[in-house]
Parts: structure tokens; sequence; C-alpha cells
């Protein structure tokens, strides 16, 4: 590991800080609506970095306005880049403004990039003899690495050296230019040379050296042993000049021509009264009161500069304060032998709460083994029972069977309290070894989902940077990468030991940490005791289940969907006049705007017309080619996610296939699945019918399907309290066909079924927002006329209108909105000066109390029928959710009970002002019962 020497020249990459900075966090702003994330970002990472190293001399490097020589060189360099977005280029001057007030010099130099003016310092620097921390994100940066000069990346807190320069690129430093002119940077438009990518260059660098042997040996190309050495002679020399073109835009710049020299970038005592103005200005709460404590760049522990003035009392929810125990691996144990874990099991007995984690050597729950477990009792107490490490050498530990006998009664004990990241994974594997998991009380994950579900990632390793200001070991660390990583059970014991017992002790901290701010909101608090924990086990039971699948029906659609993505690709073809690849949006943007001169609708961030799904649906409105191409890129979705794969997911230890479900990945609720993913098995159409034809039921047994009809209108009718929805649904009335009635004025009986057709539209686009433009496109009406309907529909039915009005108001009041249950949906955009990011927020905070109080209502069912499973024990399985809709397997003596009892547990899930309509259906597969 590479040793950082005492007090080194530390040079901030600060615009890759910005940009990773603007991606990385949440769109904050200010109660003005002024952007405030990627200063935040910026301040949060500097502030640490210096925290951890204290330097004396330090400088903080952005890009200057303006061309650099390199655009001289090549006119396409990072042309390819959008333009800094509105939001992020408001930010620059107050960040700067702030980088000096903290006391740090802050460089920009005119016709050259930050990295040149670092590249020149760091030389110098090296030249006196200071050693060099370089802190970034940009991989040509390693170039200037040196057993002096090393990189350190602040998000992943890796550091490289020479010797990890080679391990991570495969080449030495000084071969980092000649490696990107070869290979090309799709970041900066560097374009290399064609038909070489990393492993190529790799193998051309470490078989014979830099691009100068490379072009005076071309001979000796063809002796090595990489696929395609022998004509990549002939190609080298053919893109010559584009690959010396490459490596001097690649090359770092080290003699820039600078006003201060290294020693002179001393770090000054912060401005505090300019960094409170400041941070008071952009509300940088927490940070308002470190300032006035004298204490925002002092390290933990030390005594303050200056006395404490008075605080301003704030509220700190939303920015959780430094952790009380820094963590520490001293008081880890890998436990080997049964006497010690005996008295480790007598501890766990008696902590209040008890965090436990398990390692395995997959990540498919149904077939994964148990390699270890891990345990936490109190904050940097933890430790680890390995029971199946297997690598030669390996030391005794104690067999799995016997470990799990002796933990058995503890990990089956609902007293016990347990809290886990994800437990829902852990409680699959224990039932791989015939124990239930209970007293399962806490969970990280939901825990960080609840309080915010939109305020980052919620796995371990980005809920320990936001909330312990810790950085976990990481898999990738021990395990290494790509086809060499290792499983669980090959990892050295020490190394696995201390990651295991890491995983516990962050999960335990992580807990500490939320659930005191959780405590303090009721709704989300209810939230979680009452509808998410409650889940875990349910989605477990539902996951292990897996559905049963015919492959033949899909061996049968694959072949039909084959033979008619020809004919279309042929049809395509002769619209066009010429064959192209229709899977190519380059060649699509030729056919479409230039031969065949279609106007484009939009433009890609890099400039080019734009082929995406939402410009071809338009397009296809006036024009045939984009109505074929559609049609082919849906059925080729359909052939590759299910057709094709889904016969290959089949477990060959239960002969079913096991999808996994999601509680902390949709913002408002929703569940979602992946591996397969069945949300997205269209439903509307007869090719995805037919792939829900492939979802059977064993023999005696079958599907039921049991859906709410209308869910998210029934609940908007409950929301704006309007008497005529309200009237039309406590009437049992076609809805789409009374809203026709009542926009149009019409009597019900002479609705058309194409203003039917346009309610429903109007009906379900309000709930998504959809303005009048939407709604013409939709309709393929004129604005004109669909903003007569949306006038209308508000003249009908005016409390869906004051709704609305009063959830946006409320939303910019308070920042977030609420389901019926008191989920929250924070939303970051609601008061942003970016006039499509408000609008975006405005949509969303109408419908977020919607579809997020849909998703409470369909969990508590799924609680409410898994419970009356799991005592009744009726011949029935609960197999999957998609959507408003469970599923089940039935056994088929038992289906009249059985429906009526689904039915009737489901619509008791939750009262409204309008009954809530289940539809049950049965058949021999899932689109029969559907």
């Amino acid at each position: 590991m590479v040793q950082i020497a005492q007090n080194p020249l530390i040079l901030v990459d600060g615009s890759s800080y910005l940009y990773r900075a603007y991606h990385a966090f949440p769109p904050l702003t200010n109660s003005k609506g002024e952007p405030t994330g990627a200063m935040y970002g910026v301040l949060n990472m500097l502030r640490s970095l210096l925290l951890q190293y204290q330097p004396t001399h330090a400088a903080v490097v952005f890009d200057a306005k303006g061309k650099t020589f390199r655009d001289e060189l090549f006119e396409h360099y990072k042309s390819h880049r959008p333009p800094m977005p509105d939001d992020l280029r408001a930010q620059i001057e107050p960040l700067h403004a702030m980088v000096k007030a903290m006391g740090l010099p802050l460089l920009a130099v005119s016709g050259v990039e930050a990295d040149d003016v670092i590249g020149t310092l760091a030389l110098e620097a090296e030249r006196v003899g200071r050693p060099v921390l370089i802190s970034t994100g940009d991989k040509d940066m390693a170039q200037l690495v040196t057993p002096g000069v090393t990189l350190i990346n602040t998000m992943t807190n890796t550091i490289l050296g020479p010797d990890e320069v080679r391990t991570k690129y495969g080449v030495p430093p000084e071969l980092i230019i000649d490696f990107l002119a070869l290979m090309g940077d799709s970041s900066d438009n560097i374009p290399g040379v064609p038909g070489v990518g990393e492993k190529t260059a790799q193998a051309l660098l470490q078989g014979l050296g830099g691009l100068d042997t490379l072009y005076a040996n071309p001979e000796k190309i063809a002796e090595l042993t990489f696929r395609g050495a022998k004509t990549m002679a002939a190609k080298l020399e053919q893109s010559k000049d584009l690959a010396y073109l490459s490596y001097k835009l690649a090359t770092i710049k080290t003699d820039v021509e600078l006003e201060l020299g290294c020693e002179q970038l001393e770090v000054q005592q912060p401005a505090d009264e300019e960094l409170l103005e400041l941070f008071k200005q952009y509300e940088f709460k927490r940070w308002i009161t470190d300032v006035e404590a004298g204490k925002w760049l002092q390290a933990k522990g030390a005594k303050s500069a200056t006395q404490p003035k008075k605080t301003i009392e704030i509220e700190t929810e939303a920015e959780p304060e430094e952790p009380a125990i820094a963590l520490s691996h001293e008081n880890y144990v890998t436990i080997l032998e049964e006497s010690v874990l005996e008295e480790w099991i007598t501890r766990l007995k008696k902590a209040p709460v008890i965090a436990f984690d398990t390692e395995t050597d997959s990540l498919d729950n149904i077939s994964a083994n148990l390699v270890g477990l891990s345990f936490a009792t109190e904050p940097g107490v933890a430790c680890y029972i390995p029971v199946a490490h297997d690598y030669l050498d390996a030391p005794v530990q104690i067999p799995r069977e016997r470990a799990l006998e002796m933990l058995k009664p503890l990990l089956e004990d609902e007293s016990i309290l347990k809290v886990g990241q994800n437990l829902k994974f852990d409680r699959g594997i224990m039932q791989n070894y015939d124990i239930e998991l209970r007293g399962i009380a806490f969970d990280t994950m939901l825990e960080s989902y609840i309080l915010d579900s939109v305020a980052g990632r919620h796995d371990m390793d980005s809920l320990s940077a936001r909330w312990l200001k810790h950085t976990t070991i990481t898999f990738e660390e021990i395990a290494g990468k790509g086809k060499k990583q290792l499983t669980f059970n090959q990892i050295d014991l020490e190394q696995a030991g201390r990651y295991a017992a890491e995983d516990a002790d962050v999960t335990l901290q992580l807990h500490l940490k939320m659930w005191p701010q959780l405590e303090k909101r009721e709704g989300p608090l209810s939230i979680f005791k009452n509808i998410e924990m409650p889940l875990v086990p349910v989605l477990s039971r539902i996951e292990r289940n897996g559905v049963k699948i015919d492959p033949a029906v899909l061996h049968t659609h694959s072949e039909q969907l084959t033979k008619r993505l020809a004919e279309l690709e042929i049809t395509a073809h002769e619209i066009a006049g010429e064959p192209f690849n229709l899977s190519s949006p380059k060649q699509l943007q030729t056919i479409l705007f230039e031969k065949q001169g279609i106007k484009p609708l939009k433009k890609t961030p890099g400039g080019a017309p734009s082929t995406s799904e939402e410009v071809l649906e338009e397009l296809a409105l006036d024009y045939p080619l984009p109505k074929v191409i559609l049609e082919h890129r849906g059925l080729a979705k359909l052939k590759s996610t299910y057709t094709d794969k889904l016969p290959l997911m089949i477990n060959p230890k239960t002969g079913r296939v096991h999808t996994s479900y999601h509680q902390a990945v949709a913002a408002t609720g929703r569940l979602s699945s992946t591996e397969p993913n069945l949300q997205n098995i269209p439903v509307r159409n007869e090719e995805g019918r037919r792939i829900r034809q492939a979802f059977i039921a064993p023999k005696d047994y079958l599907i039921v399907s049991a859906d709410y009809s209308q869910i998210e209108l029934r609940i908007m009718a409950h929301l704006s309290r309007d008497k005529g929805l309200l009237t039309a649904f406590a009437e049992g009335k076609d809805i789409h066909r009374a809203t026709a009635a009542e926009v149009f004025g019409i009597p019900l009986d002479n609705v058309s079924g194409e203003q039917r057709r346009s309610a429903k539209a109007i009906n379900f686009g309000l709930i998504y927002g959809m303005s009048a433009f939407g709604l013409s496109r939709q309709l393929n009406i004129p604005r004109k006329e669909s903003q007569k309907y949306m006038d209308l529909y508000f003249e009908r039915y005016p409390g869906v209108l004051e709704y609305m009005e009063r959830t946006r108001k409320q939303a910019k009041e308070q920042g977030y909105v609420e389901t019926l249950d008191g989920r929250r949906l924070y939303l970051p955009d609601i008061n942003s000066s970016n006039a499509a990011r408000r609008a975006g927020a405005e949509r969303a905070a109408i419908n977020a109390p919607m579809q997020g109080t849909a998703a409470d209502i369909i969990k508590r069912a799924m609680i409410a029928v898994d419970a009356w499973l799991e005592s009744e024990k009726p011949r029935v399985k609960m197999i999957m959710q998609v959507h408003d809709e469970l599923v089940f397997e039935v056994h088929q003596d038992d289906l009249e009970a059985v429906s009526k009892k689904i039915h009737e547990l489901m619509e008791g899930s939750m009262k409204l002002d309008v009954p809530l309509l289940v539809e049950v259906g049965s058949g021999v597969n899932w689109d029969e019962a559907h």
C-alpha cells in the first residue's frame, strides 16, 4: 500500500471535483431556489482532504474559461461534451469565493487546462524535493505519478503510486500517454487508433514498448500473442497521424508559466466571517455552527482555536452530524473456536440490538453457499465467524453445520432484535440451511430510504460515506476485479474477517445514526414499522417461491420474433431505399435527417439529431420509417430480455425462475424487480401477452391474478374530494365514460369509443401532471383542442384542480409531499431556478401521493395475505407482485374459496372515500388469468 509522505503539497483538480460533485450529490437548493449541491459536494471533499492531511501547502486548480491549445490541435477535442448546465454554472463564482475563504490558493490559467497547471506544479515540487499528492478522479493524471508524486481519489479513497498505476492500467506511469494515444479517451474525445481497445493497447505496450518503439519495429508486432496481432501493424501504420495527434492531446503540459511557485502556495487561516456569510446565504446549516465555534477546519478532538460564539438554533435533521466514534478495526475478532463462539453468543443475547450479516460465495439467494457470519454488539465491537473458507492453508474453522447449530436458537429468537443492511438477502441465505431468521427489527437500507428516498443511493458504502464519513473496505479491494475476482470463500481470512466485521459494525453505527432521525417523523416511522419492515420476510418468501416457466412456449415465440424482425428489417430497407443497421443511431440519423430530409426534433448532448424513442414516436405520426424502427426496437428488446433470456434463468435446483424485489429503488415507494424484471413485460399488446403465456401453473394448480382496478384514479378521487369523481366511483360507473360524458356534455349512453379514449388519456394524464401539449401529442389533436378538453375537465371536476394547486403550494413550502400513510417524497428541485427541473418536480409532487399511496396499499395487501397464508397454510403460493397486481398458484380444488379470501383481504387493505375494486381471474397461465 502507498505511504503518503509527511506534509505533501496537495494539488486538487477543482474541475474534476466540480463535475463529480454535481453528478454524485443530490441537486440541493436553498430556500430561494438557488442551486447548492455541487458547492456542498466540493467543499465536503475539500474539507475531508484538509482534515486528513492538514497540509501547509496546497492549491485548488480549475479550468479557465475559453479554448486551450488542444482545441487548436484538434477541433473536435471535448466537442461532444454538452454545455455546462445553468444550475452548475451559477455555483462556480460562489464556490471560488468559498475556496478562497477557506484559505486555499485558487488557480485558473487561460489557454491550458487544470491538468497542465497541476502537472507543472507537481514537476516543480518534485525538483525541489517536496512530495506531492494530487487529488483527482481523472485517469490521464496517472502519467504524472512517480515515487514522489501520488494520486488520491477522494470519492473512493484509493491511492495510486507507480505500482498501483501498473496494477490498475496494466502499464507503468511512463506509458500512460502511449496507452491513451492507442486506445483513445472517450471522456475527452481523444480519437486513439481505430480498432485498438484497452486490452490490445496493454498487449502492445507490455510486449514491445511505447509508440515510438511500435512504429520503429512494426515487424515485431505480428509475433505478439494477442488476438489480431498479425494485422495490427497495418492498422497502426494507417492511423499513425491519429496516434501521434492523440499522444499530443493526452500529454499533460508541465511547463506552464505561472505567477506562483509551489513554495508560495501556502494554506492560510480561514476567513471565518466571509465563510459564515456565504454559508448563511446558501444555507449550509451544519457548517454555520462549526464556523461559529471555530472548528470548521479542525480535526475531531482538537481544542477550539477561538472561543465559541453564540450558536444559531438550526434544524439538522437533513444533514447528519459527524460520527461519535471513529471506526476502528482494533476490536474486531475472527472466531475459530467453539468456546469463543459460546462467549460471543452470551454477549449477543444481552445486547439491546445486534447487527447481523452473512458472507456468501454468490449473490444468487437460492443457490448461494454460506461462507461466514458477522455480528456487532456495540460501535467498534464486532466478530466474524468463518465456516467455509477453502483456500490452501486456510486455518481450521468451526464446521458450518456446528456453527449454525450453535447460532440457530439466537437467529430464530424473536426477542433478540436484529439490524442488517438488506436483511431480505440474509434471511434467504439462512433459509437455505433451514433457519428462520426472526427478530428482523431494523434494516439500514430501508431506514435511509424512508428518511429520504431521493437523497442518494441506499447501499452500505454510500450510506457509510454519507452518514459516518467513513470509506468502507470494498469487495474489490480484497477480491480483485473482473474474471480473476475471487469468491469470498477464497479470500485470506485476515482480510475477510476485517471486511465482514466492518460490515456488521458499520450497519450498527448507521442504525444508531439514522434511527433517532426516523423516530422524530411520525409518518415515515409508521411506514417503516407497519409496512416496510413487515414486508421484508413477505418478499423473501415470494422470491423463494419463484414462478414456473414453460421454455417451449418461449422458444416458439423467439423463432416467430426472429422471423418478424427480419421482415421489419426488409421493410425498413425498402422505405429507406438502401440497407442500413437498424440498431445504429448514427446510420438511422443519416437516413432520417440527411437522406429523407426529415427535420430533427431534438438533439443529443453531443449535438447530433436524436433518435430516442420519444422522438421516433412523434415522427411516426407522419412518417413510415420511424414506425417500423419502433416496432423493431420493441420486439428486439422483448426477444433479448424475455423470450431468449428467461429459459436460461430457470434455477436448476428448483426448476423455477426467481426474481429479486427491491424496496429501496423507486422514489415513490413502488417495488421494482430484476433478474428478471417482471414489471416491464407488456400487457396491452399481443407479443407481451404471449410472454405471459409461458408463466404456468404446476400440475393440479391454477394461476390466480388479483388486480386493483384504476387504483390511482380512486386515490385521486379520495385526495381531491371532488364530488363528481366520488359520485362516479360510488355508483360504480365506468370512470372514463363518465368523464367523457362530463367533458363533452353528452349523456353517458351517447359516449363514443373515441371520446372514451380521449377521457381516459385525460384521466391518466392528469395523474402524471401531463400538460395540454403532452395531451395533444398523445391524442394527435391540435394543442388548442387539448387545452379546451383540460379546461372542460377542470370545470366539471374543480376539486381535482384545487388538489393540484394545493399540492404544488404545499410542496414548495415544505419541500416534500406525503402519501395517506405518511410516506414522504422530498422534491429538491421544487424551488429550482431551472424551469424544466422545477416543472418536473411539480409533476412529481402531484403524482407521488397517488402512486405512493397505491404502493402502500398493495404492500399492506401483501402483508395481510401473507399473514393468512402463514397461519392457515392453504394450498396457495404468492409468486409475483407486478404494479397493482398479485399473482398466486392455487390448488384447483380450492380456487373459489381462495379467490374470495384474496379478494376480501386486498379490498380491505385500506379504507378510502371510494371503494377499492379488485378483479380476480384464473387460468392455466398468467395471460389467461389476467
